[in-house]
């Protein structure tokens, strides 16, 4: 299966949002691992009521959590440009100057099983990111006729989640999606694996 069908799930996926770039990854947390490497971000600050795996990202990245009480709705920052999305669904919601995460894991709206995207308006990095997400390579030619010189992750979206999500987004795009509220998540400051470190 060619790696064109990623593209363009992408374009697709850029379109509907309203950001100039998408890069496709295989999970959200991932996304937002991958935008926080790129800036050099030194800390995070969360929501103590967000999926658990968000602030483990200080933990594997050696950086600074800083928690916060925060009512948020569809998205919250976690940088100062970086944006946890994963919930959002609504037409023409990018914000410019902005990495934006989108979630398609099997609870969200798109329903892929597992998948993510990085909405973004800066050209550069998305390019940028997309090697990174791609072990440090472009998707064409085979990775050993390249001469791979950033350090990459094993990141990207597979074509067939791709394929996947073109054929479930025109009914995606009808639908209403669910509206989350804070409380669907638990307070994690109170969990032990936080309490102890």
């Amino acid at each position: 299966m060619s790696f064109q069908v990623i593209t363009d799930f992408e374009k697709e996926i850029a379109d509907f949002f309203g950001s100039p770039y998408a890069v496709a990854v295989d999970c959200c947390t991932h996304s937002l691992e991958l935008c926080l490497r790129y800036s050099g971000a030194k800390s995070i600050s969360v929501p103590k009521r967000t999926y658990i795996s968000v602030p483990f990202l200080a933990e594997k990245l050696g950086i600074e959590l800083k928690w916060r009480d925060e009512d948020w709705h569809n998205y919250y920052y976690v940088t100062e440009d970086i944006i946890d999305a994963a919930i959002l669904w609504e037409e023409n919601s990018y914000i410019p100057g902005t990495f934006m995460c989108i979630s398609f894991q099997f609870r969200k709206h798109l329903s892929l099983g597992r998948g993510g995207v990085i909405l973004l308006d800066n050209e550069d990095a998305a390019l940028e990111l997309k090697k990174m997400s791609y072990d440090g390579r472009t998707p064409t030619p085979l990775w050993r006729d390249q001469d791979i010189s950033s350090m990459g992750y094993h990141y990207y979206m597979t074509p067939e989640t791709a394929e996947m999500g073109l054929k479930k987004l025109p009914e995606a795009k009808k639908n209403k999606p669910k509206q989350w509220v804070v409380s669907d998540y638990p307070d994690l400051t109170q969990m032990k694996v936080f309490k102890t470190q």
